[in-house]
């Protein structure tokens, strides 16, 4: 039974000292025990690993290759969107899998301990379908399986362009299915998934108001089953006018009237809503995921972070374009946005819970329930999702309690993460995942000429 012992851990019920973390052969803790003597693996000082709770891993290949200015006279979301979907017209399977695999393994050097992939690409350029129905859902299984990450798969159903349901245009056919073939096609991926480890999870996302049906949302909470669903809602302001134009409200205000959103829910950005909406989808008990660093990089807005959470309401994290895979600094960016908006400082923390230690909390707590997993505290019955900060790091050093969370938000990076243990596996060690070598050569081999003539 492999244990785990820290002199300081963040344990369900506080921070506590001379913990030892037994965990169970299925990956589960066991226990977490204080004031015990040093035994087993020792660490400093050991966190619950949050999940990144949206991903669309194919889009890290893209990185770094849509910053120059295009033909248009302002470039924007709208702009980006384009060269994704021609980007996306040239990858093949052996390629999503590799691209995942590195992505994968990013997060898990990050401090991320599982990703919920919100998954739209499926099927051959030009729209046709491959063999196996579910082949790039099988490719992100492939890569799960190669890095040892906790994987929540959400299938995407995209049927249309727009709220007019214009047919979806060169790019976009690959994401395409009608209702019939979608079910087939969740019905051969959560199969998949049911054959991996057993901390793995399944859900369903329809894709956005624009691009599905009004009764589509009804499909994919069926489809879904106990697992989570999840969708894009009011990242951006065009978006906002044409559902507000095709559907008579507002996406979060047509949601709140029709959908009765509910702790399964799980809704991306929502960079776009009025107080009225924040409170109200807030109190309905979904979970706002936000992407702080891509809704930066894409012109998005910035996310009511104060308002949602004197509403109650529960947020998570995720990387969404993988630009940059930073869990510190998603966190940073978040706060940072809701200082500059308002012009204060500490603006998400509240009397005696420090910025960092809020933060973390919401979104280990938020993770695991956009991603339906048993994660998220460092306590009895729980996936054994954790990390080891470097105390040694010279800006952690000395330091106790909240202020190391606030020192790595804040200070530091993601090179303070020296351990990650998912669902009790130790796939990051020292700093480095422990097949980061054959993954990156991997990637390195997949993206060669993809990355050129966009």
């Amino acid at each position: 039974m492999p244990k785990l012992w820290a002199e300081h851990v963040l344990t369900g019920r506080g921070w506590e000292r001379d913990v030892t973390i037994d965990i169970a052969e299925d990956g589960r803790i066991l226990s977490a025990t204080a004031g015990t003597p040093r035994t087993g693996t020792v660490r400093p000082c050991l966190l619950p690993a949050p999940v990144n709770a949206h991903s669309h891993a194919f889009q890290r290949a893209m990185a770094g290759l849509t910053e120059a200015r295009g033909p248009d006279a302002r470039d924007s979301f709208w702009t980006w969107r384009r060269l994704m979907f021609a980007f996306l017209d040239r990858l093949t399977p052996e390629q999503v899998q590799a691209i995942a695999a590195f992505v994968q393994m990013e997060m898990l050097e990050a401090g991320y301990a599982a990703v919920a992939e919100f998954h739209y690409l499926h099927h051959q350029p030009g729209g046709i379908p491959y063999a196996d129905l579910s082949e790039l859902s099988q490719r992100i299984a492939a890569a799960a399986d190669d890095t040892g990450i906790g994987l929540t798969l959400l299938p995407v159903l995209y049927r249309f362009g727009g709220c007019d349901r214009r047919p979806l245009g060169p790019g976009q056919i690959r994401f395409g299915n009608d209702p019939d073939r979608y079910a087939a096609l969740c019905a051969d991926a959560a199969a998949r998934i049911a054959r991996g480890p057993a901390d793995w999870g399944f859900g369903t996302a329809p894709h956005s108001l624009r691009a599905v049906a009004p009764e589509d949302l009804a499909l994919c909470l069926s489809l879904a089953g106990e697992g989570p669903v999840h969708m894009h809602l009011a990242e951006q302001v065009p978006e906002v006018e044409e559902v507000e134009a095709a559907w008579g409200l507002r996406p979060v205000e047509w949601m709140l009237a029709h959908a009765d959103p509910d702790p399964r829910w799980h809704f991306i950005h929502c960079t776009q809503m009025t107080a009225r909406e924040t409170a109200g989808l807030a109190q309905s008990g979904a979970t706002a995921v936000l992407c702080p660093i891509t809704e930066s990089s894409l012109g998005d807005g910035i996310f009511d972070g104060t308002g949602w959470l004197a509403a109650g309401g529960a947020l998570a994290v995720g990387s969404d374009s993988n630009i940059r895979i930073a869990l510190s600094e998603e966190l940073r960016t978040l706060e940072y946005s809701q200082r500059l908006r308002d012009r204060s400082r500490a603006a998400l923390a509240e009397t005696g819970v420090s910025t960092g230690r809020r933060l973390f909390g919401a979104v280990a707590a938020g993770g695991a329930r956009a991603a339906g997993r048993g994660t998220g505290a460092i306590a009895a019955g729980e996936w054994a999702d954790i990390i080891a900060l470097d105390l040694a790091h010279p800006d952690l050093a000395g330091l106790t309690g909240d202020t190391i969370l606030d020192a790595w938000v804040f200070a530091g990076d993601d090179r303070m993460v020296t351990d990650t243990w998912s669902a009790g596996r130790h796939v990051v060690q020292e700093g480095r995942h422990i097949r980061r070598a054959e993954i990156a050569t991997a990637y390195a081999r997949a993206v060669a000429g993809l990355r050129t003539g966009l």
